[in-house]
């Protein structure tokens, strides 16, 4: 099979490229340095002569809502007319769990994003997985000022990048089937916990500071209501399994 991924050199695209390369599939990488926009729609044509499948698993780095919704009502069009036009048989994509109960930034673009799908012309398959065990050090960066690091509570179950690209890749391999179950991690966990498990390994002598995320999103997050519900498929690596595995 031939397959393109759209954010083939992200955190899950990397994963995603080397197991289908493993799988004996032939991969290519949709991306800026490969002169592909997925925004503008420059380079789609060319990239996705000869595909059968793409699995799309890029994003944009802001949490602002029109910023999202913007970057994925066009990426999404684009992406689906140009395999519409090379003949594409086959669109996956990568959303969040819970994203119906938290209305806004990142998850108000997923909405749109599922939604531009589904009602596109292009077979689909949709996958929601929860955040990967790399959100916590992201969250770390992001959210620092200076020894302090402000972590919006929250309730997780963050599940292995790894393991989120095989299930895309397989689904990928099962052809079209509209919404599978969701995908999370082996554990429900409190989010500053994580963080202060992650500065203690990384050497990292900041104090967490808990706080509540404010509107919809931050009763999500408070709430549980980001967890995949009962029925959903469940990672095997757990966030301390993840962060042994890191060099000190």
């Amino acid at each position: 099979m031939r397959i393109a991924v759209a954010g083939g050199t992200g955190t899950v695209g990397r994963h995603v490229m080397d197991t289908a390369k493993q799988r004996g599939h032939g991969v290519v990488s949709l991306s800026r340095a490969g002169g592909v926009d997925l925004a503008t729609g420059r380079g789609l044509d060319e990239a996705l002569a000869g595909i059968d499948t793409v699995i799309d698993v890029a994003g944009i780095n802001s949490t602002a809502t029109k910023k999202a919704v913007d970057y994925f009502t066009n990426a999404s069009q684009n992406l689906l007319a140009a395999e519409e036009k090379a003949g594409v048989k086959h669109h996956v994509v990568l959303s969040i769990a819970g994203i119906d109960n938290a209305r806004s930034g990142l998850y108000a673009g997923k909405l749109v994003q599922e939604d531009t799908v589904r009602h596109g012309d292009v077979p689909w398959t949709i996958l929601r997985s929860t955040q990967f065990h790399e959100f916590v050090p992201l969250v770390v960066q992001v959210a620092s000022a200076g020894p302090v690091v402000v972590v919006p509570k929250m309730f997780t179950a963050p599940v292995a990048a790894r393991e989120v690209a095989e299930a895309l890749v397989d689904a990928a391999e099962a052809g079209p089937r509209g919404r599978l179950p969701d995908l999370g991690g082996p554990r429900t966990e409190q989010l500053a916990g994580l963080v202060r498990s992650y500065l203690q390994k990384s050497g990292q002598r900041k104090k967490v500071v808990e706080a509540p995320f404010p509107g919809p999103m931050g009763k999500a997050m408070r709430s549980g209501a980001l967890i995949p519900m009962a029925g959903a498929a469940v990672g095997r690596q757990t966030f301390q399994e993840w962060l042994d595995g890191l060099p000190r």
